[in-house]
């Protein structure tokens, strides 16, 4: 075992962990122009948003149930591993005072650009989610985590970070990949449509691919993924002090392609309650 987390720790130095490869392949992503988690959200929406008419995403397709998130007006929201312009804007629109939170210094850029834009007021500070040492105890009201814990190898700090940041009875609404996704083999399934069962679960990019693979990803600023099991998810929430008081499943939309959606939902969204 030491051996084989030597190797590991020789692909990914202090220097290259998985954060640091996952920032700059986000950073790409919005150089890149070609993930629609990169894409700003429009003036009109924004417009729209500030005469009440708005909806939020932080699956695929569904929106968040609007009694989850309101009141707005007023309430401290914390967008968390939520940049790229679309969350945030939507939320300070509505009347939130928002501060976005995202690895990416680019992501971050997105949200810059369309606060300026659209002459809305959003905070934005770069960190890891797993640590929001930045941020102050019980410091906001409501917490909105897209789809975006498939990208960090542990959801302990995760959790217990969200408690730490929130009010007593404040929400956490978060989006989280079905992990069942993970066991088929990706290169066929996107190339092929083929279901092939491969990975045992959980997966972890890491540990499962070779080290060929695993410095392709690097060259081609692809990010690691991980994908969790529902205990940690679910279970891990509980652990760390929320109880959940909403649930949705959502599933890949057509222009995806991926035809895992024919047969199940690819995205759960749980609204959780500090207590």
């Amino acid at each position: 075992m030491p051996d084989a987390i030597a190797a590991k720790e020789s692909l990914l130095t202090a220097q290259d962990r998985v954060q640091d490869l996952n920032q700059r392949a986000w950073d790409h992503a919005v150089d890149r122009g070609d993930n629609p988690y990169t894409h700003i959200v429009s003036s009109a929406r924004v417009a729209a948003a500030r005469r009440g008419d708005w909806s939020l995403t932080v699956s695929e397709q569904r929106p968040v149930p609007r009694h989850w998130l309101e009141p707005l007006a007023g309430a401290r929201v914390l967008c968390l591993a939520s940049g790229g312009g679309q969350q945030a804007p939507i939320l300070a629109a509505a009347g939130a005072a928002v501060t976005v939170v995202d690895l990416s210094s680019r992501q971050l850029d997105q949200d810059r650009f369309v606060a300026d834009r659209d002459g809305l007021e959003i905070t934005t500070v770069q960190a890891d989610m797993a640590d929001l040492s930045a941020l102050p105890d019980q410091g906001f009201d409501l917490l909105i985590n897209p789809v975006s814990t498939l990208f960090v190898p542990d959801l302990t700090p995760v959790w217990a970070e969200c408690h730490r940041v929130l009010v007593d009875g404040g929400a956490l609404i978060s989006g989280f990949l079905n992990p069942d996704e993970f066991v088929f083999d990706s290169d066929a399934l996107d190339d092929h449509g083929v279901f092939v069962v491969k990975n045992p679960l959980p997966y972890s990019e890491i540990d499962s691919l070779s080290p060929e693979a695993r410095r392709q990803r690097q060259r081609e600023h692809q990010p690691f993924h991980f994908s969790h099991t529902m205990e940690a998810q679910i279970g891990g929430l509980i652990a760390a002090g929320f109880i959940i008081d909403g649930f949705y499943e959502d599933r890949r939309t057509e222009a995806d392609g991926n035809p895992v959606r024919h047969f199940m939902p690819s995205v759960f969204v749980m609204r959780a309650r500090k207590v």
